[in-house]
């Protein structure tokens, strides 16, 4: 089976071509598991294949490197805009993906190599509401909330950009490289709060346009960057008032700029997509 192995900031994914390679349904997540392994198989936080779409051009079919199906992925999604325009499947650069049947309008930002260096995604609006995140509370929207989680008292903000998130701004820390993650990161994934589990963001506020993130995505453990998470992070920061609607989340893997137009409604992410290489396995 052919594939290509793309990052957007570090977050990495097998992709294959589905219109071309055929995998039955049921042999997926074990073939996930297989490909992701980063001793044993090629190595990434999950697969991506790419599809042509229902309800829009193409279709992401995303999995979790664990073999679970994901909702979205706005570094992924990022990626199959360029693959698919890189790779020939269209010549526009604006165009339609839909995962899980959300349809994403994107923006194409062709180099001089012609091909993509940068997408600019429009991610459509947060989800604030508890009970669609999901996320267990007594209150409609969960804003600086208490949450205990394995001991420790943290205060949390709530929102789903396709997939449920959790946003912590942190204090006392210089650089978010010290953080114990792995420590706390488990902990809040499979937190009986949420139903779905969550991803986790862990933010430290550098001012009102620029913070720092690391991430604990649901599935997968720590990745360089998530683009979903930078959506939420900055919806966090403006519910917060603790930053502008225009925001850099500089995370492990580089720098994604996210925006929130309170007046539309929509938050728009904008970040850099990478190919590293092609090659072909044995499944």
């Amino acid at each position: 089976m052919k594939f290509t192995k793309m990052h957007g900031c570090g977050n990495d994914y097998v992709y294959i071509n589905g219109i071309k390679e055929q995998v039955a349904p049921d042999k997926k997540p074990e073939l996930v598991r297989k490909l992701s392994d980063r001793h044993f198989g090629i190595g990434s936080d999950g697969v991506i294949f790419i599809n042509w779409g229902k309800n829009a051009e193409f279709e992401m079919e995303m999995y979790n490197a664990d073999g679970s199906r994901a909702q979205m992925c706005g570094n992924g999604i990022r990626c199959v805009a360029k693959y698919v325009y890189d790779y020939g499947l269209t010549d526009k650069t604006d165009i339609t993906i839909e995962s899980f049947g959300s349809v994403k309008q994107l923006e194409l930002t062709v180099g001089e190599n012609h091909q993509v260096e940068r997408v600019r995604v429009n991610m459509g609006a947060p989800v604030l509401k508890a009970v669609d995140v999901p996320v267990v509370s007594g209150h409609e929207q969960v804003i600086n909330e208490e949450i205990t989680v394995n001991g420790q008292i943290y205060r949390m903000t709530c929102v789903s950009m396709g997939n449920p998130h959790a946003v912590v701004f942190v204090e006392g820390i210089d650089d978010m490289r010290s953080f114990d993650l792995e420590s706390v990161g488990p902990y809040f994934e499979h937190h009986e709060r949420f139903p779905e589990r969550t991803n986790t963001e862990f933010v430290r506020i550098i001012d009102n346009s620029n913070v720092q993130m690391r991430v604990w995505e649901r599935g997968t453990g720590e990745t360089l960057a998530c683009g979903t998470g930078c959506c939420a992070t900055t919806v966090a920061g403006v519910l917060n008032g603790l930053t502008d609607t225009c925001v850099n989340v500089h995370v492990l893997g580089g720098v994604i700029m996210c925006e929130w137009d309170r007046k539309q409604n929509l938050v728009y992410m904008t970040g850099p997509a990478t190919t590293v290489f092609d090659g072909e396995v044995d499944i």
